[in-house]
């Protein structure tokens, strides 16, 4: 595994640049530079990463144009986990400053017990002391050790934390961590070096988003990224010659009760092409929009639920329905739901039906954000509620939208269509 680099001075057009680090043969990461963080130290860009096998911890620096990195020469700066515990894994640092002490979280875990967050101490960055753990897992979360009974697998059950990131975020902190097969984040107070932790959920309810990392931006912003992986075979994979892509840039702020707000970066928008508006409507069916069609777009819906069970769009949708997305928000469940089960006629996709806990309060409309990106489909739902698939229309013609509402009535308030601009002439290389 190596190390991709990519710059932008917007967030949204990408130069790439060279291989930021590689495998060194022989080396503490010979086979393979795994998940870790970026920070400065005294001006210095500096990283530190998970190098395997065994799992070790190493650090790189480069000058301040950051297209070059050099490996410590003493790597690796933690060569094992604390003596005397058992560890179901070791890896993914990250690293920050508090006061003149550096801090860096690994993820981990305790087999049959569940994943966990290390905390260790450094003043040197090169000599590192077990503090405590930061946090571990308790009955916020779900164990599913009897669906793995047969192979253990200490990420699918819970028992490993992959990729933890700790953050200030207003008046309190969050820890995001990746595991079974989701990235869940936990919010409350930090102090001394201890967290107690007040509230929990899910980041994307799909798990085809993972391994999520924040950095600070311009104007304070905590941007978050995730990995969005293939929900198609790997021969299908192969043939296509790429796989997995990153997800929008999305913003995090805390809300109501210290849940986490997440909504797509206001820069997105300068991608916007032809644009289509939709006034207020009953409507209590399928409701095409033959305005507008396309398989790079955003949307934006809201509604007043009213009676109806289901509201919602279809997107990539073909003239016979052949081929179709269905996005929905189920008033019977409460849950947002991505249903891919007719996305694609190739037999080479995933079918599924996605879901994520979503509690509208009384009055409270629907308020959707969709960007539909050829294989992607990114949802965000009243700012709390997040929904990630993986599409691949085979039709060319499956480029039509419509509103459902199915079970009663609805009102649609308002739809705002806009055809995104691609980013580049290639976005495979540039």
């Amino acid at each position: 595994m190596h190390w991709g680099h990519a710059r932008s001075k917007d967030l949204v057009h990408w130069e790439h640049l060279p291989m930021a680090l590689a495998p060194t043969p022989r080396g503490p990461d010979k086979d393979g530079c795994f998940s870790g963080s970026a920070f400065v130290n005294d001006g210095v860009p500096t990283l530190v990463y998970t190098g395997v096998f065994p799992e070790v911890q190493c650090l790189a620096t480069s000058d301040d144009a950051m297209i070059r990195w050099k490996k410590f020469e003493c790597n690796p700066v933690l060569d094992a986990p604390p003596a005397g515990l058992q560890v179901t894994g070791f890896r993914d640092p990250t690293i920050w400053k508090e006061a003149d002490s550096w801090l860096m979280t690994v993820g981990s875990g305790f087999k049959g017990q569940g994943g966990a967050v290390l905390l260790y101490g450094s003043k040197d960055l090169t000599h590192w002391t077990y503090l405590h753990t930061l946090l571990t897992a308790s009955p916020f979360e779900e164990k599913t050790h009897a669906a793995h009974a047969i192979r253990y697998d200490a990420v699918a059950v819970g028992d490993m934390w992959e990729c933890p990131d700790f953050l200030p975020l207003a008046q309190k902190h969050c820890l995001l961590v990746s595991t079974q097969g989701r990235v869940y984040y936990f919010t409350g107070s930090y102090s001394h070096q201890k967290f107690q932790r007040e509230s929990a959920g899910l980041v994307d309810g799909s798990d085809l988003y993972y391994a999520a990392k924040s950095f600070l931006g311009q104007g304070g912003r905590r941007i978050l990224w995730g990995w969005l992986r293939e929900a198609r075979t790997e021969a299908a994979q192969r043939q296509a010659g790429w796989a997995g892509v990153m997800s929008l840039p999305r913003v995090l702020s805390l809300g109501p009760e210290d849940s986490l707000q997440i909504d797509p970066i206001p820069e997105l928008r300068m991608l916007r092409g032809k644009h289509f508006e939709f006034g207020e409507s009953e409507v209590s069916s399928l409701l095409p929009i033959e305005e507008i069609r396309g398989g790079t777009l955003e949307i934006r819906l809201k509604a007043e639920l009213r009676d109806a069970r289901q509201v919602g769009l279809k997107v990539r949708q073909s003239p016979d329905a052949a081929e179709e997305t269905t996005i929905a928000y189920d008033t019977a469940t409460q849950n947002l739901v991505l249903d891919t089960r007719r996305s694609s006629l190739t037999p080479d996709a995933s079918r599924r039906i996605y879901t994520s806990p979503l509690k509208l309060r009384a009055g409270e409309p629907l308020e959707l954000t969709i960007f539909v990106d050829c294989s992607v489909v990114e949802i965000f739902a009243n700012r709390r509620a997040n929904l990630t698939g993986r599409i691949y229309p085979s039709r060319l013609d499956a480029n039509g939208i419509g509103v459902i509402v199915s079970g009663g009535r609805s009102r649609i308030n308002s739809i705002e269509i806009h055809e995104m601009l691609p980013i580049s002439q290639d976005r495979l290389t540039t």
